[in-house]
């Protein structure tokens, strides 16, 4: 069995946080290997990983998704999560959202304190803007900048003394957790490739709320996605702490995230290899 890791050739191997799953998948006779997305391939699946050129390339990458009928996640789940709007029908299906608006040039109804403004479509955190409360001015200029959407989202200040909690799910099961430090802080820089802004990164815990959130995030998913959870290969569930310390859904990745294996124990690559094994057996 054949499987292909896409990525972009600025990152011909990935950024190293997959390192291990390639002799994990050897393990359970699945040979694995990396691939530039945008040409044909022939694989038994092709598992998408760090293609983080897409944003700037995106009619081109959507084409070639839909191009690929072994694609994980499949290319339905990428059209719709790649455009973070999404997040509006999750909030509407009930789970807990960080407040989300969607604006085009001449959008008014900017939050009160601070808040951030991000592209619809992106990753690496490129084109995100946090913006001081009331500068109107700075975040109308960024929003005219943008040749896409945007979100416009209150900031939770409570990041930036605990980060981000990234909620890893594996064939549609909880696998692990990691940490992400705040991202949008004056000292953010990105690594040489220029395509997302290094990470600070740790294991983590999830508390019993933050469980019972991503797992609201995971069933909600599936039904708006007409799929079952067992149908994406891998999810990361993104949680930042609200005013009062709940958890909120700040993002739910199903296209390209990093997964966290090198902030885990050494079982997680045999997950991941579990669940491609049941994705090809469902082939």
């Amino acid at each position: 069995m054949k499987v292909l890791f896409a990525t972009c050739a600025a990152l011909p191997a990935g950024d190293g946080d997959d390192d291990a799953l390639v002799d994990a998948l050897a393990d359970v006779g699945v040979h694995a290997s990396w691939t530039a997305w945008g040409t044909p391939v022939e694989a038994d699946l092709v598992v998408l990983r760090s293609t983080w050129d897409y944003p700037e390339r995106l009619p081109e990458f959507l084409a070639w998704c839909d191009s690929e009928p072994t694609l994980v996640n499949p290319a339905s789940v990428v059209r719709w999560n790649v455009d973070k709007t999404y997040l509006v029908g999750l909030a509407d299906a009930g789970v807990p959202v960080v407040p989300t608006a969607v604006a085009k040039p001449g959008f008014t109804d900017w939050p009160d304190g601070e808040f951030v403004v991000k592209p619809t479509v992106g990753a690496g955190s490129r084109g995100a803007l946090r913006v001081t409360a009331g500068d109107h001015e700075t975040a109308a200029a960024h929003l005219a900048t943008l040749d896409v959407p945007a979100l416009v989202q209150p900031y939770q200040a409570n990041v930036d003394a605990v980060g981000e909690t990234a909620m890893v799910f594996l064939g549609g099961q909880y696998s692990h957790a990691f940490t992400k430090g705040a991202m949008l802080t004056a000292d953010a820089e990105f690594d040489e490739s220029g395509l997302y802004v290094v990470e600070r990164l740790s294991g983590a815990a999830p508390s019993a709320a933050q469980r019972r959130v991503a797992e609201d995030v995971m069933d909600a998913a599936a039904a708006l996605t007409g799929l079952r959870r067992n149908d994406f290969l891998y999810a990361r569930v993104d949680l930042v702490p609200g005013a009062d310390g709940s958890p909120l859904l700040l993002e739910l990745e199903l296209v390209e995230p990093s997964l966290g294996f090198r902030q885990t124990d050494a079982t997680a690559p045999l997950r991941f290899a579990s669940a491609v094994r049941a994705a090809l057996s469902r082939r």
